[in-house]
């Protein structure tokens, strides 16, 4: 018996909404807190960067491996059920980079972090969805949106407390505890995944899977918008600091151009995509992000170069949350499994898109490298309209 088989009491769509809100800010809260605190934990660690980078990539792998470990769980017991267990998980793997000493044991506690998030990160996609079936419009981006908030805010607590002095591990233990809190508090406001009657008729018929080219196609485009992100968030602000030779304090305008601009597109997708539908976000979205891209490589100019990164977050903005809606569309009887698969192949060209960068940049100038993602974005237009054999809303 699968969870979709069973009717849980569930809360109105709109506290739904709220809770859902509230696990897309914990997640990028718990992510931004790791992140802000690279460098003390480095330190208090006596680690290298090579060592850090290679800690990183375990923690990547731990995520992937989370997200197909919680995929086929969420069909299984329940997104009610699942998505808090997550929550609370990666809470208490929050408290875990800010005790370790070692490289080994900050190795064992970034397993941890990574197999959290990764769990929560498909989770909550899951719930998005089943909460976006409960309204007449795409909501889906204004989640990732609160993502984004949940960093920003966990940036700006981080940068406080490190002034402050206060202890990395007190405010890491202090966020996880909020995490747990939050996890706790919003669980009881879920949806559970309901299946249509008409699935739900025992005919003898044998059920129709999704086409596995379409699920792939779904992840193949995930790959290249989020690899696509991966490079601004790792390569803009160095762009501008050795391409554009600028100080280090304007070269972090590049990133915060781009940040803003995304999030403030994802708070308006939604109701470009009620209009003008997914495949046309996707499409016009990844030739937006391919036209800023190419300003950033070919003009040299900051000013110039600022906008060219704005463009390219905006355009980048709406593409992933309408990909991992028609994932969770595919089929609602495995929906956390089908996302899992395109959320994972999203995360791993995330994780890559620096990387490739990097070994290019060895090669060429940095502004050229920046022709590969412009090339995945090009890609996706002409793949987007393979959204239109996917169901929108199910």
């Amino acid at each position: 018996m699968t969870a979709t088989d069973v009717q849980l009491p569930s809360a109105p769509p709109r506290a739904a909404r709220v809770a859902t809100w509230l696990y897309f800010g914990l997640n990028g809260f718990a992510v931004g807190m790791w992140v802000v605190h690279i460098p003390s934990i480095e330190q208090k660690t006596g680690i290298t960067h090579s060592t850090l980078g290679l800690l990183l990539l375990v923690l990547g792998g731990a995520a992937f491996i989370g997200m197909q470990v919680a995929g086929p769980l969420v069909d299984k017991l329940g997104q009610r059920r699942l998505v808090p267990a997550a929550g609370i998980l990666l809470g208490i793997a929050l408290f875990g980079p800010g005790l370790a000493t070692n490289w080994w044991t900050l190795g064992l506690t970034l397993i941890l972090v990574g197999f959290g998030n990764g769990s929560i990160d498909v989770g909550m996609n899951a719930q998005a969805v089943v909460v976006e079936r409960g309204y007449p419009r795409p909501i889906m981006a204004a989640f990732h949106a609160m993502w984004s908030i949940g960093g920003a805010i966990a940036a700006v607590i981080g940068a406080a407390t490190l002034r402050a002095d206060v202890p990395t591990e007190v405010t890491l233990a202090l966020s996880g505890l909020l995490c747990i809190a939050i996890a706790l508090a919003a669980s009881r406001f879920l949806l559970e995944a309901t299946v249509p009657d008409e699935e739900d008729a025992d005919d003898g018929a044998p059920r129709e899977k999704p086409p596995a080219k379409l699920v792939w196609a779904l992840g193949a485009l995930a790959f290249g918008l989020m690899l696509s992100e991966g490079v601004a968030n790792d390569w803009a602000a160095l762009h501008f600091r050795d391409i554009l030779d600028t100080s280090v304090s304007t070269a972090a305008f590049a990133y915060g151009a781009f940040a803003v601009a995304m999030t403030v597109g994802r708070f308006l997708t939604d109701r470009v995509a009620a209009v003008v539908g997914p495949a046309a976000i996707v499409r016009w979205g990844a030739a937006m992000a391919a036209v800023g891209l190419t300003l950033v490589i070919v003009v040299p100019w900051v000013p110039v170069a600022l906008v060219g990164w704005a463009i390219f977050g905006l355009g980048l903005a709406g593409g992933v949350p309408q990909l991992f809606t028609a994932a969770g569309n595919l089929d609602p009887r495995s929906s956390g499994a089908l996302m899992a698969r395109v959320v994972g192949l999203g995360y791993v060209g995330l994780l890559a898109g620096p990387a490739l960068i990097g070994g290019l940049a060895h090669w060429m100038p940095l502004n050229i490298a920046f022709i590969l993602p412009v090339v995945l974005c090009v890609l996706t237009f002409f793949g987007g309209p393979i959204l239109k054999r996917a169901p929108a809303n199910r």
